[in-house]
């Protein structure tokens, strides 16, 4: 199963920004990973499901009416019984800011990563926080030190992670990506960022500089697609480690 190569190939305009308050953590134990027995998962906190629209590159999933109420904070203790989560990690040396975004904003365009993040977080030094996302949500999220550092068109230009969570488009199939693009692209620093699959082990994975690029995106892979993890249909638990130097 191969996913859609990088989302930032594709067009977009440039909108404003908006961002929610956030909750932090320090580090739990492993208790989140596991699923519920029953295999039904919560959708508390969600708001109603958009239809998807497209195909390919053009495809557009569920972005959440009222709009990003498809990807929403929980708790250490409430993320196991999610679907779809995903863990971020800030190192014990710095606090970053993370901007999290749908593929499509609020506008209807290709334009998330242009200033149109659903959520906004800061995620101080050796804490953590817990995403939990809605069936068919496709975007993606920036994280650096400090603030984001942005392009000459206003576009998050930080090291991104990018996602695809139980695609209509792909059988239900999940993906992940770490993607350099945006830095690289706008001559900015690329940061050190690792997702991995904590349930199967898939790793995607960019060391500061771009010293060392596993199973990731950089400008020279732009135009290739299926880079990263492509996980069948089912349960997700992802743990993306920031300022990640191998």
């Amino acid at each position: 199963m191969q996913f859609t190569k990088s989302i930032l190939l594709l067009a977009a305009l440039t909108t404003s920004t908006f961002a929610l308050p956030t909750t932090v953590e320090r580090r739990q134990d492993s208790s989140w990973l596991s699923v519920p027995s029953s295999g039904s998962y919560s959708t508390s906190g969600f708001g109603s499901a958009t239809s998807a629209t497209g195909s390919g590159n053009t495809y557009a999933g569920n972005v959440g009416s009222p709009y990003g109420s498809n990807i929403i904070e929980v708790s250490a203790s409430d993320a196991s019984q999610y679907k779809y989560v995903m863990e971020i990690q800030a190192p014990s040396t710095d606090s970053y800011t993370v901007a999290v975004w749908n593929k499509y904003g609020p506008d209807g365009r290709m334009d998330g990563w242009y200033g149109n993040a659903c959520k906004t977080l800061t995620v101080p030094a050796g804490s953590s926080v817990y995403l939990a996302f809605d069936e068919d949500t496709d975007g993606g999220f920036a994280a650096a030190p400090g603030s984001i550092p942005t392009d000459s068109n206003g576009g998050y230009a930080s090291t991104w992670g990018e996602f695809d969570f139980g695609s209509s488009a792909n059988n239900a199939w999940s993906g992940f990506d770490v993607s350099a693009i945006a830095a690289q692209n706008a001559g900015l620093t690329v940061q050190g960022m690792k997702i991995c699959d904590a349930l199967g082990g898939t790793c995607s994975s960019i060391t500061p500089g771009a010293a060392a690029v596993d199973n990731a995106y950089t400008a020279a892979e732009t135009a290739i697609g299926g880079i990263g993890g492509n996980l069948g249909a089912g349960p997700v638990r992802l743990v993306a480690t920031l300022g990640y130097s191998g």
